[in-house]
């Protein structure tokens, strides 16, 4: 039996379970809308589960156990922030991997949603704005 979409979307639907965003909603609404602006079924994958690595228990491992495909891991892996880890190096991380980079792309737009950034405070609106700016200008001067 082979890993399909389905079974990402479990894998996050159960990792997310309990969590809310910064405007309250279920934390689980954004990898789905980021899987929704991707294409591919292992881009959409990567999507669902690109932050159950980086704020869940849910490992590396642990999705290579499910039957997750390599390639699938090796995007959720890079799209994952280290503690510590500046943006720049962060970022070439992602951009050294094509499924990152378009899942990462799918990230940005949805977390600057002008609906989503309305919900929140002036102030955080502002230094989100300016920091998906950012790494937007970053990782287009590494995909270049």
């Amino acid at each position: 039996m082979s890993f399909v979409l389905d079974d990402a979307i479990r894998i996050a639907r159960a990792a997310h379970a309990g969590q809310v965003d910064k405007g309250g909603k279920p934390y689980i609404d954004h990898p789905l809308r980021v899987l929704a602006r991707v294409k591919g079924a292992h881009a959409q994958m990567a999507a669902v589960l690109h932050d159950v690595v980086e704020d869940t228990s849910v490992t590396a491992s642990d999705l290579r156990s499910a039957g997750c495909p390599e390639d699938v891991v090796v995007a959720v892996i890079a799209l994952s922030k280290v503690p510590g880890e500046t943006m720049p190096s962060y970022l070439r991380r992602v951009a050294a991997d094509p499924i990152a980079v378009q899942v990462k792309r799918a990230d940005i737009a949805d977390n600057t949603d002008p609906q989503r950034l309305a919900m929140l405070e002036p102030e955080t609106q502002d230094r989100l704005r300016a920091k998906y700016a950012e790494a937007i200008r970053l990782l287009d001067e590494l995909t270049s």
